[in-house]
């Protein structure tokens, strides 16, 4: 039996990060890792923003190299876009660069991926209805408050995380009924306490 190809994953860097972190580029970041190829017209329609604006952005997110051309789709003159990475690292050493534009760049991309979870989560309770009673008896939204050290919050993130990966891992039954795209969030984060 074949190793599952491991996903291709993009470290952040300061330079790479000054790219992505924009509200309109993560989300058609986004849509295209969990959409698939589309043009720039096609992400307007589905993001409610204008042509040119997705255009421009498009562009820039292909200066740093977080898309591609999909030239397999087009017809004619369109032009489609696809994700060149299936995931991102971030690493935690930019919120303490030296750079100030930098720190910055980290902290609106970190406060942009919280707003993603938290529409994730608000646009499934909106919408939770148009679900089967399969699905409605699926999901999950619960927290825990535990007390740890740094060093056990980190192996227990670990070990989160080599569960999911076991499941990212299996073939995916895309045709099987009843399948959908589940968006799973992990947070682990000290609360501040009176």
């Amino acid at each position: 039996m074949t190793e599952p190809a491991q996903p291709k994953v993009r470290n952040l860097d300061a330079r790479s990060l000054r790219g992505l972190a924009h509200p309109l580029r993560m989300q058609l970041l986004d849509s295209l890792r969990f959409g698939g190829p589309a043009t720039a017209s096609q992400l307007a329609e589905r993001l409610g923003e204008s042509s040119g604006a997705t255009s421009y952005h498009l562009r820039q997110l292909a200066a740093y190299g977080f898309i591609e051309d999909a030239p397999e789709h087009g017809k004619g003159r369109e032009r489609w876009w696809k994700a060149a990475y299936q995931g991102l690292r971030f690493d935690d050493a930019l919120m303490t660069d030296k750079n100030p534009e930098v720190r910055g760049a980290a902290d609106l991309y970190l406060h942009e991926l919280l707003t993603t979870h938290t529409r994730d989560l608000s646009t499934w309770l909106g919408n939770r209805h148009d679900w089967t009673e399969d699905w409605n008896s699926a999901w999950e939204m619960s927290s825990w408050t535990l007390n740890l050290t740094p060093e056990v919050t980190r192996e227990l993130m670990r070990k989160l995380h080599a569960i999911i990966r076991t499941y990212h891992d299996r073939p995916a039954p895309e045709s099987a009924e009843g399948t959908a795209q589940v968006r799973l969030h992990t947070h682990a984060f000290p609360l501040v306490t009176e």
